[in-house]
C-alpha cells in the first residue's frame, strides 16, 4: 500500500481523476478526517471537502504497477 496527497477541486479533475483510477484492477482509498472514501466513487469523493488535499491510498503491493499509477495520476498529486 502507498500513501499519497492528492488535489482535486474542481468538477472536471474529480471526474477526470476516477476515470483514470478506473483503468486500474486495485483499490483506492480517499481519507479526509475520519472519513474513508472509496476513490472510484464519484458522488463519495463529493461529500469530502476537495478544496484541500485530500490522502489517497493505494491498495497495490507490486511496485511496477503502483509506479504505473503514480505516472497516469501525476497531474492530481498534491504539490
Amino acid at each position: 500500500m502507498k500513501r499519497i496527497q492528492i488535489l482535486i477541486d474542481s468538477i472536471d479533475k474529480v471526474k477526470a481523476f476516477v476515470n483514470e483510477i478506473s483503468k486500474f484492477d486495485c483499490d483506492f482509498d480517499l481519507i479526509s478526517g475520519r472519513y474513508v472514501i472509496d476513490a472510484k466513487s464519484i458522488m463519495g469523493i463529493f461529500s469530502l471537502d476537495i478544496s484541500k488535499p485530500i490522502d489517497l491510498d493505494i491498495h497495490e503491493e507490486e511496485e511496477g504497477k503502483i509506479n504505473e499509477i503514480l505516472e497516469q495520476i501525476a497531474p492530481y498529486l498534491a504539490k
